[in-house]
């Protein structure tokens, strides 16, 4: 069962770019992207290895029935954030948009999900938390809205 229905939802503070507490420090181009995207969606930025400055777009998307769809990241060329890689399952994490933010769900991962070093069954995103998916390192920024 996942633990992010037990919490209810709730708003988000809008941080700054000079709030975030990362280790990776965008570029102007990337500010630009994080400045131009719209409140409630967020970028995934690859920090180092082939990924490195790629940008992923989460936005929240909704079915027919209007149910909030999960972004999957995973090895299974059918999900929405493909890594091809044997240290990433087929389906190894969800981010799930909530409150204008982000929870980002182990999808009972072989190899764990980490969320600023700390492996994670679940985690509410901030900007600048660092999401190691297998070997793959990126950086979370939210949109601004602006």
């Amino acid at each position: 069962m996942s633990h992010h229905e037990a919490h209810p939802a709730t708003t988000t503070i809008p941080l700054s770019i000079s709030d975030i507490a990362s280790s990776h420090n965008p570029t102007d181009e990337e500010l630009s992207v994080i400045a131009t995207l719209p409140g409630g969606s967020a970028v995934l930025i690859g920090i180092d290895g082939q990924f490195k400055g790629a940008r992923f777009l989460l936005t929240a998307d909704s079915d027919e029935s209007g149910a909030v769809e999960p972004i999957i990241a995973g090895r299974s060329p059918e999900s929405d954030i493909y890594l091809d890689d044997v240290t990433v399952s087929r389906r190894h994490a969800l981010f799930i948009p909530n409150a204008g933010s982000f929870i980002l769900t182990d999808a009972d991962s072989l190899n764990g999900t980490y969320v600023n070093g700390d492996r994670v069954d679940e985690a509410y995103l901030k900007n600048g938390d660092e999401v190691h998916i297998g070997k793959f390192h990126f950086a979370f920024y939210l949109g601004t809205g602006r």
